[in-house]
């Protein structure tokens, strides 16, 4: 009995690569890119498109269907996911005449001269509080399939993408369990649509947000793919991981398995790691996202595949986050340096997403990094340098950090210590670090939608001593 009980799952995992092999047959090892336009500074569609090709990317997930960069890409053999808005959804839902309008024209229009394989019904749906969108996915993924019947586009796979924080559970892996709020109302009949039209469930997968909020207890190595004698043993699976990558994916494939679909394969819609970010933000650097993205690239590209350990040997498609680094987007001053390229074009660091150079043939990058230990200093929260040019934003900011605690601004008053110089950007810089010193400690954080960062910089001037703070 014990030597049947050990052949079995080995053969049920032959199987399953097998089946997921063939009906995936047009699925590449060779990465992709995420085609993000949160920014004001980026080439034409036409050069990105160029700059795409140079990476030697197989794929590129846009974050809408924007057309004059679905006609750039025409005529290449680059296959293309384009997305239908958040907010487009609850439409989508309630009418099958608004899909089909919406996949005629974003779709239909440019197909099959560019090569549109997936149409991905929002970004994250599930991670945001509002709960009537969530009941609106998966009628909307119903009727965007149906509308791709309509129009025969039978290569194109529709799915959503889901960050990690769907999840309820998550460690051990085999104990990952999806959230309470969501797993049978939407998760469940999600899956049975993946599983019934043969699509994937699309993860953005992100080991460097655990190990940063985590640093003294995950070994920074194992986030990055590299560590060497560092391996950890999921005491119910009794599967041995390498890399906290494979961690993640596998909770969620255990996930899927405890709502009754084990065999619905995983596409790899977001990974990354930032290469800078503000002065808090532990372990942001050029060398570490050099190193992972290229250790990622590594292995997702392997052949024969590498898999993870719960489904060993199966191809796993990805895509990198991100293109560029995008100088609009909101958040922490992370959120703005995802790219391989900056928006002129030349690369933060060599990469080859075919997966084709070996690792011993890049450019080291830079010595690594001295920010992998948490900064303990002296910080003050400022106008970044992007949020000072929207007037109209910064202000409302201003107003609203002042109206948020007793005195905050009462040194910018006419005649106070700090109302010199009387412009926009230093009050806003004063307000936010005096906000950030008075309620860090509550919850409160420097951001301002992406209008403020910290700094070890001293900001003050004169008589005015600006509010300063310390992380904990």
């Amino acid at each position: 009995m014990k030597n049947h009980s050990r052949v079995r799952p080995l053969f049920c995992f032959f199987i399953l690569a097998l089946f997921l092999s063939f009906s995936g047959a047009e699925i590449s090892s060779r990465a992709g890119v995420n085609y993000g336009q949160l920014g004001n500074n980026l080439p034409s569609p036409a050069t990105s498109v160029e700059l795409i090709k140079s990476l030697r990317a197989k794929r590129v997930k846009l974050y809408d269907a924007n057309p004059k960069i679905l006609r750039a890409l025409k005529g290449t053999d680059i296959q293309v996911s384009v997305m239908i808005p958040n907010e487009l959804i609850p439409n989508v839902s309630a009418s099958q005449s608004f899909s089909d309008r919406w996949v005629r024209t974003n779709v239909v229009h440019f197909y099959p001269s560019t090569k549109i394989r997936y149409l991905l019904v929002g970004n994250e749906i599930l991670t945001n509080p509002d709960v009537g969108t969530w009941f609106n996915l998966v009628p909307a993924m119903r009727r965007v399939k149906l509308s791709l019947r309509k129009f025969r586009l039978h290569k194109v796979k529709v799915g959503t993408p889901h960050a990690t924080n769907v999840l309820e559970s998550s460690f051990p892996p085999s104990n990952g369990t999806f959230r309470s709020d969501i797993a049978v109302p939407v998760i469940k009949p999600m899956l049975q649509f993946l599983n019934r039209t043969r699509s994937f469930m699309f993860l953005d997968v992100y080991p460097y947000f655990p190990w940063a909020a985590e640093p003294n207890n995950i070994n920074l190595d194992y986030a990055l793919f590299q560590a060497h004698n560092v391996t950890y043993t999921d005491p119910l699976s009794n599967l041995t991981y390498t890399n906290l990558f494979d961690q993640i994916v596998d909770a969620v494939i255990f996930a899927m398995k405890r709502l009754g679909y084990p065999g619905i394969r995983i596409f790899i819609a977001e990974t990354g790691w930032p290469s800078a970010g503000d002065v808090d933000q532990i372990g942001a650097s050029i060398y570490n996202a050099a190193v992972y993205n290229r250790n990622a690239v590594k292995k997702l590209t392997a052949k024969p595949p590498i898999g993870t350990p719960a489904r060993p040997g199966v191809v796993i498609p990805s895509i990198l986050f991100a293109l560029f680094n995008e100088n609009q987007k909101g958040g922490p001053g992370t959120e703005r340096h995802f790219g391989l390229l900056y928006p002129n074009g030349t690369a933060v660091y060599e990469i080859d997403l075919s997966g084709q150079t070996p690792l011993s043939e890049y450019k080291k990058p830079l010595p690594p990094p001295t920010n992998n230990e948490p900064f303990k200093g002296e910080l003050w929260c400022v106008v970044a340098a992007e949020g000072s040019a929207n007037e109209t934003a910064l202000a409302e900011a201003l107003s609203w950090a002042c109206s948020q605690g007793k005195g905050i601004c009462d040194p910018l008053q006419p005649g106070g210590k700090c109302f010199k110089p009387d412009s926009l950007s230093w009050h806003a810089s004063y307000a936010f670090s005096a906000y950030w010193a008075q309620f860090k400690k509550l919850g409160g954080t420097c951001s301002f939608n992406g209008l403020a960062a910290l700094t070890a910089k001293d900001p003050s001037m004169g008589r005015c001593k600006v509010p300063s703070g310390r992380l904990a």
